[in-house]
């Protein structure tokens, strides 16, 4: 009885690893590419049938005077801020004095000198096009010294709450060239959809995916067939989805927040959370913290995920004509996204590598085009289950891959789980400084990642 007892127990124990290996294999199956319309209409309902104007025009981000007296005078009202508790900095969200720093910054000094932030912002030029009945801004920079190097086309996307500001350091670094390589870039950087100067979409459904292929079809608008893509962010998981959808396209693919999505990297991500000496070189193992610090740091810093994700008219409705807590609300993740320690800090520790004028320049972009509530439904449809059925993160990228990870970034994924989704990870680094806003923080260190990739993908 024992010995039949135990082939039965053995019988059971080979069919349940046959289906658990069976069961993986599956999940790491390449998905199949979803059948998207390259010509999906977007913009406002039409009367009469949608022509599409090609035009590619010099684009001026002038702001109407008006609105800047109306902004100013609003910023003039008496705050009603709640004094924060005593020893906070901000843990419990933006601090109110630090918060009244800003406003007083932002009215008395900022906005007296608006000319000058204009001008800074238009020494880029900007362009704008209509794609699937969207109006799509973009900035266009050529190379200056091109001079004995090759060019590449690169798309280089931001996330939120970011806008093309955070590429002005950046954008020149790569236009500009250096001895570092042979090769220098004519950047593409487009203001998300629904982002900045960029209009969003008129009906629901419009996801990272849509949006993907608006990108694809931009660059191939400006004329280039073939393009390397850089992004973090939503600037990441875009350029991932062009990447993956478009491998016909798109020449290489190199990110400062690499993320597997795929039902095979989320049950690594959990294995390498519970059995990191597995997954992680030692050498770097105070980037990857565990499950418990990843469940703790959800608790902690995706409730605005959630609510724009479920409400993104709400909440884009309370900041939408409110300039001061649109500022705290866009600016609180500049503190704890650059450096979670700076919630300690009574000012957040938001000087510690911006400057005021820098972060405004971000904030007046939102605040001038009323894109708060469009760049807030991005999460709601991308988190769509019409959206997750469509499994594009179970893609492999064949283009060569880079991924440069800076150590106070929200998370990291190590290359054993981001394998099944970046098959030709050429390049992988980790960085001592740098949070989630390199191209903004630390743009030389993320130029110099850059080029680092790019000199091994193409040789």
């Amino acid at each position: 009885a024992g010995t039949t007892f135990l082939r039965i127990i053995i019988g059971a124990l080979t069919v349940l690893i046959a289906v658990s290996i069976k069961n993986y294999r599956d999940l790491g199956a390449p998905g199949k590419r979803p059948d998207l319309d390259n010509n999906e209409y977007w913009g406002a309902q039409l009367k009469q049938p949608y022509k599409e104007n090609k035009a590619v025009l010099p684009f001026d981000i002038s702001v109407d005077p008006a609105l800047i007296a109306d902004l100013k005078a609003q910023l003039a009202r008496p705050l009603k801020l709640q004094t924060p508790l005593e020893g906070v900095g901000f843990e419990y969200g933006f601090n109110a004095k630090e918060l009244e720093k800003v406003v007083n910054y932002w009215r008395d000094n900022y906005l007296s000198k608006w000319s000058q932030r204009e001008d800074f912002l238009k020494q880029l030029k900007h362009y704008q096009t209509e794609i699937q009945g969207l109006k799509i801004h973009f900035i266009h920079a050529k190379p200056s010294k091109a001079e004995g190097k090759k060019v590449l086309p690169l798309l280089l996307m931001h996330g939120w709450p970011g806008t093309v500001r955070e590429f002005y350091d950046f954008i020149p670094l790569l236009t500009q060239g250096s001895d570092k390589s042979d090769y220098v870039f004519e950047v593409i950087a487009p203001s998300l959809p629904g982002y900045g100067w960029s209009q969003g979409a008129s009906r629901p459904g419009f996801g990272v995916a849509q949006l993907a292929v608006v990108m694809r079809n931009l660059m191939l608008r400006v004329g280039f067939n073939k393009f390397l893509v850089q992004g973090g962010d939503w600037g990441s998981l875009i350029g991932s989805n062009v990447a993956s959808l478009y491998p016909e396209n798109v020449l290489g693919y190199h990110s400062n927040m690499c993320t597997n999505n795929s039902p095979m990297g989320q049950l690594k991500l959990v294995l390498a959370s519970l059995f990191p000496s597995f997954y992680v070189d030692k050498e770097y193992a105070h980037f990857y913290k565990g499950m418990g610090h990843l469940f703790a740091h959800i608790m902690e810093e995706m409730g605005y995920a959630h609510i724009q994700a479920s409400k993104p008219d709400t909440i884009g409705s309370a900041l939408a004509h409110n300039p001061v807590g649109l500022a705290a609300y866009i600016l609180e993740k500049f503190s704890t996204w650059t450096n979670a320690e700076y919630k300690y800090l009574a000012d957040g520790g938001l000087t510690k590598h911006f400057s005021y004028d820098q972060l405004l320049d971000n904030i007046m972009i939102y605040y001038v085009t009323n894109s708060i509530t469009t760049s807030a439904r991005l999460y709601a449809e991308s988190m769509s289950k019409a959206q997750m059925a469509l499994n594009v993160d179970s893609l492999p990228i064949k283009a060569p891959a880079g991924c440069a990870r800076f150590r106070n970034e929200l998370m990291h994924a190590p290359d054993a789980v981001l394998a099944n989704k970046f098959p030709y990870l050429v390049h992988s680094s980790h960085y001592e400084v740098g949070g989630h806003f390199p191209a903004f923080e630390v743009p030389q260190q993320l130029y110099d990642d850059f080029i680092l990739y790019v000199n091994k993908t193409f040789v």
